[in-house]
């Protein structure tokens, strides 16, 4: 699993469709850290769910009761459900955000987030910040819901783009190796392998598709050998123009990755919707 927003999306979703408990959801949760905060971050929030403003209080009930007010209980559309989503903006990229709110700026600054609510109305936005090894912070924001960016790909087209990402990234850490690099403590593929491991630690509902789960694994293993490329990197490029280089080497994919990743939980959360 490659984010607890991550997380969230799928559990929360596999709840709301009724084929997970909020116990579930609270123990796939807990894998991420053992104490969770949850607070409003503006007075809207605070008003419109019961949330502490200022201030955060221990247990996510209230992020959940805060879910299931703002995904809202109209009919369902045929064309999918898309009440629930997983956003992950960078630099550049922050198609699914809201524009200039407080809420974009601190999913931006995070990497990722979960948006809840219909397209055009009221709804929340979600953001988790590590607190330490033990702790995760989650901000509840109001926010009205963009429009649901148009999706030209699926979950078949996401699996071959991971499977041509995995020689790509293992392209760019090839030449990331061949220049010189730090020292680190371990070799590139005992690294990889933590990385991997640590991700597949993580459940999944057992409701999710099997090409959606793959396509999901096969980013984990690109984000993987990505990181590992970046930590082999020389810490300063020799010239301006390697370094933009090195960037646009690695940009694409990351793109690649976040886009895979998008896909696979939005169409696991349409389809878990769609069977409630």
């Amino acid at each position: 699993m490659c984010s607890s927003s991550a997380s969230l999306a799928l559990w929360a979703s596999s709840w709301l469709a009724g084929a997970s408990s909020p116990d579930d959801v609270i123990d796939a949760m807990s894998e991420w850290a053992p104490m969770h905060l949850v607070g409003a971050g503006d007075a809207g929030a605070a008003d419109s769910f019961g949330l502490q403003h200022p201030g955060y209080v221990e247990g996510i009930a209230g992020m959940l009761q805060a879910i299931r007010v703002a995904a809202g209980t109209e009919p369902r559309s045929s064309i999918g459900d898309d009440r629930i989503r997983l956003v992950l903006p960078a630099p550049g990229a922050v198609g699914g955000l809201p524009a200039n709110t407080d809420f974009s700026r601190a999913a931006l600054n995070t990497g990722h987030a979960v948006i809840v609510g219909s397209a055009g109305s009221p709804g929340i936005g979600v953001v988790p910040v590590i607190e330490g090894p033990d702790v995760l912070r989650w901000t509840v924001y109001s926010s009205t819901v963009p429009e649901h960016a148009y999706r030209d790909q699926g979950l078949g087209e996401a699996e071959y783009e991971m499977r041509e990402a995995v020689r790509g990234a293992a392209d760019a850490l090839a030449q990331m190796q061949a220049l010189p690099t730090r020292t680190l403590e371990s070799d590139p593929r005992t690294r990889i392998a933590s990385l991997i491991a640590d991700a597949a630690r993580h459940r999944y509902p057992a409701d999710m598709s099997e090409r959606a789960f793959r396509v999901l694994e096969s980013a984990d293993r690109v984000a993987a050998i990505l990181t590992v490329a970046a930590e082999f990197a020389p810490s300063e490029a020799p010239t301006a123009s390697a370094a933009a280089a090195r960037e646009d080497l690695l940009r694409p994919l990351w793109a690649a990755v976040r886009t895979a990743r998008t896909i696979a939980v939005a169409t696991s959360i349409e389809a878990a919707m769609h069977s409630a």
